[in-house]
């Protein structure tokens, strides 16, 4: 190749003096293009002391995967000096502008990986850029690492709790969310109270102050309670409607489930002939918002509302207590909502619905926090969502093989961090190595 390409990968590659390609080698057949870079310095300062005009001690052969030249796989080669310092008397490898010490990849393909890890599946990332998934999760740990640790939650004020899990049945996550900046905070393995304390020493180490939160929005875990009584203790709790709601789902299906297993004799006789249609349709039906129904399922509904069935009474009882919610969000009247709830409480445990009259001693347990929720406007929706998200990426890479990972996935996407790489494809950003090198450090 002529001299002139030299200098154009040169420039190509973002290149500053004294560092610049010295030979491009083009392999066809291995669909390969390897550069030969070298510093062409006599004195360097010294990377450990900062001494100026320092002598080079020796050179030792170092390669970088690249991003891809075209259809070719491009790998960057270069003697890397050593320079001996007279002041300090240290012999310390120079830092090269195009990669991270120990990396093995340059900033731009790291960047590019680490983009495409925030949509796609780790090991199908890997797979696009013929690469090991293990080194890209070095990868992502270390960037999220570095932009976790310059993160401030100074102006941290309400926080949403739940948890998530890593595998079926077991292996659960705590994850913290910033309910008005919408992003996350926080994740570690467990879901007891002592999750509470470590969030609270992240929170700080990160500049925040635990004595500066002011709500908290969770599930009505007693795990949860005790580590936010414990650790926050000054701020207010409140039940949004989402988890509320979601346990009188889940005693109206036990009565459903129980009554049919039990007694199928008063269901036949009450749902008629066609009773395993209506069954079908009722177990959707009953879940759903009357709104939403379809034809059959009104018609299941008709026969359900019709009938002397334990089901028919859990059903009205759960649509009962999402109506407190319509009648008292608009009111915002704390009386009016305890009230409304009270009664529920009191319909409930006269129901002889055993479900219903322990979901009934549960919400008398956490009245003042399910008011408050009812009032305040503020829920774990977000929070959900984003369970849901992590979930559907957990499904899409059938399963993380650690907690540590499933977590690094969930700061690469959930967290809104401001100091990873960018993209080296975003439209009207500079991508010369050396300013990323700059953004990278």
């Amino acid at each position: 190749m002529s001299i002139g390409i030299e200098s154009l990968f040169t420039q190509a590659l973002g290149l500053r003096t004294p560092w610049e390609v010295k030979e491009v080698d083009l392999n066809t057949e291995k669909r390969r293009i390897d550069f030969q870079v070298d510093c062409t310095a006599k004195h360097l300062a010294c990377p450990a002391c900062g001494a100026v005009d320092q002598p080079i001690h020796d050179r030792l052969l170092r390669s970088w995967r690249h991003l891809d030249f075209f259809q070719y796989e491009a790998w960057l080669h270069a003697p890397v000096p050593r320079v001996h310092c007279a002041g300090c008397k240290k012999t310390t490898q120079v830092p090269v502008p195009w990669a991270r010490e120990g990396s093995g990849f340059t900033l731009l393909f790291e960047a590019l990986a680490l983009s495409l890890c925030q949509s796609l599946p780790t090991r199908q990332a890997a797979d696009l850029l013929r690469v090991t998934d293990k080194r890209l999760w070095r990868q992502i740990e270390h960037y999220v690492g570095e932009a976790r640790a310059r993160d401030s939650m100074d102006k941290v004020r309400v926080i949403g709790i739940d948890e998530t899990s890593l595998r079926r049945g077991h292996a659960y996550i705590t994850v913290v969310h910033d309910l008005q900046a919408a992003r996350l905070l926080f994740a570690t393995p467990g879901r007891d109270h002592r999750t509470l304390e470590d969030f609270c020493r992240d929170l700080e180490t990160h500049g925040g102050d635990r004595a500066s939160i002011e709500h908290v929005c969770m599930d009505m875990s007693e795990a949860y309670r005790k580590g936010v009584t414990e650790q926050l203790p000054q701020a207010s709790i409140s039940y949004d409607r989402f988890h509320v709601v979601a346990l009188a789902n889940k005693a109206m299906d036990e009565v459903r489930r129980e009554e049919m297993r039990e007694e199928p004799a008063t269901v036949e006789l009450a749902l008629g002939e066609n009773s395993a249609k209506v069954r079908r349709s009722l177990m959707w039906a009953m879940r759903k918002n009357p709104l939403a129904w379809s034809l059959k399922q009104i018609n299941a509904m008709h026969w359900l509302q019709h009938s002397t069935l334990k089901s028919a009474r859990a059903w009205r009882l759960k649509q009962a207590l999402r109506s407190i919610y319509a009648t008292s969000v608009p009111a915002n009247d704390p009386a009016l909502a305890a009230k409304l709830l009270q009664d529920w409480i009191s319909w409930a445990r006269r129901s002889r619905l055993e479900p219903f009259k322990r979901l009934a001693t549960t919400l008398k347990t956490h009245a003042a926090g399910i008011v408050r929720g009812m009032l305040d406007g503020r829920s774990n929706a977000y929070v959900e969502a984003m369970n849901g998200l992590l979930q559907q990426a957990k499904r899409a890479a059938r399963g993380y093989r650690t907690a540590t990972n499933f977590i690094a996935i969930a700061y690469l996407r959930m967290s809104k961090l401001k100091h990873l790489p960018q993209s080296p494809f975003i439209p009207a950003k500079p991508f010369g190595l050396d300013r990323l090198h700059h953004v990278c450090t």
